[in-house]
């Protein structure tokens, strides 16, 4: 059975949990600029470079990804949020993109095979952020037409990462924290591309996120409007994430999930940042807020984002026993999507 088919067939049974954040656990590290830079030739200050740790610190990597195993997780995703040329850029580090991206798939990989002998099965979704480069909108108040970036160099970048996350064995690929659109079907055909090129299907999950509580991400797209744009590529999962807590995201979840004719995976912050941009949400506070979701039946995969810690995790996964997961509209759930033409991509 396809990875794909697998996840549905699970997702069909009960509703199934995520990890959290990588980003809050590492900070709780307190590690060095040394810590992250290793024995690596970098000239630029390497803290904050979370993504660099699969290579100079697996071991943190490694240990994060058990703590979240330990919380019950059926999907790990990658500390990849970052780890593509044009944010590498920051750090001097854009020729170690793909080292990065085989390093930590095939970490996440190791830690959920070893936990899934004993547990049970665990996918890796292999994450890929937004970048800090937008397609839509110009950075230049004077110049609404510049663009920093070209659409086929975004694809360009999201190829590297995406070939090498499959290298280093990933599941799915998880193109989260959307807030542009267009950088999302940037990132979309480049994983098309890399699904004819493998010769096998390369499932695809799609995370956007939202700027303001008028429910629209920044290039103004509606959950609705999102939902209608990425149809065509048929994603494995769609939904939320970041942004806000488990209440706001609520009412966007519910609109989405009543069009979604795929699995909704949804995995919000630890509430909202208070004036130091630290997370002060309880963990017993995010669960009891996603218990509405699911007492709603809006999802099939929950999780966290910013904030959220194995206790977070855990409080989730003990909310969802039991649970009764979404049922996908218009579609049968053996199915997802028969209803709509498959795309066809040229070599």
């Amino acid at each position: 059975m396809s990875a794909a088919l697998d996840l549905r067939a699970a997702a069909a049974q009960r509703v199934l949990v995520k990890d959290g954040a990588y980003g809050t656990l590492i900070q709780g590290e307190n590690l060095k600029e040394e810590d992250f830079r290793g024995d690596l030739s970098l000239g630029h200050d390497q803290r904050g470079n979370n993504d660099l740790l699969n290579l100079t610190r697996p071991d943190v990597i490694r240990k994060i990804a058990e703590r979240f195993v330990a919380s019950g997780v059926d999907i790990l995703a990658t500390n990849t949020f970052n780890a593509n040329r044009i944010s590498q850029a920051d750090y001097g580090a854009e020729a170690l993109v793909q080292d990065i991206n085989r390093a930590a798939a095939r970490i996440i990989r190791k830690v959920a095979e070893e936990a899934g002998a004993k547990n049970g099965k665990i996918w890796v979704a292999g994450a890929i952020g937004p970048t800090n480069k937008t397609l839509s909108l110009s950075p230049d108040v004077n110049d609404p037409g510049y663009r920093e970036v070209t659409f086929e160099e975004v694809k360009t970048v999201y190829r590297e990462q995406i070939d090498a996350l499959v290298e280093g064995g990933v599941d799915f690929v998880l193109i989260e924290t959307v807030f542009d659109t267009l950088n999302c079907k940037a990132a979309i055909m480049a994983a098309l591309e890399a699904e004819v090129a493998l010769g096998r299907e390369l499932p695809i999950m799609i995370s956007m996120t939202l700027t303001d509580l008028s429910g629209r991400n920044l290039s103004g797209h509606t959950v609705e409007g999102f939902w209608a744009t990425v149809r065509h590529a048929r994603p494995l999962t769609i939904g939320l994430n970041c942004s806000f807590g488990a209440a706001q995201l609520r009412p966007h979840l519910a609109a989405l999930s009543q069009k979604a004719e795929t699995l909704i995976m949804a995995y919000p912050n630890a509430g909202l940042p208070n004036e130091l941009g630290c997370y002060d949400e309880a963990a017993e506070e995010t669960a009891a807020q996603v218990r509405e979701w699911l007492e709603e039946g809006l999802v099939n995969i929950v999780g966290g984002c910013c904030g959220t810690t194995p206790a977070h995790i855990a409080a989730i996964a003990n909310v969802t026993e039991g649970a009764a997961p979404r049922r996908v509209p218009n579609a049968p759930t053996s199915t997802l999507l028969s209803g709509l033409e498959p795309m066809v991509i040229a070599a």
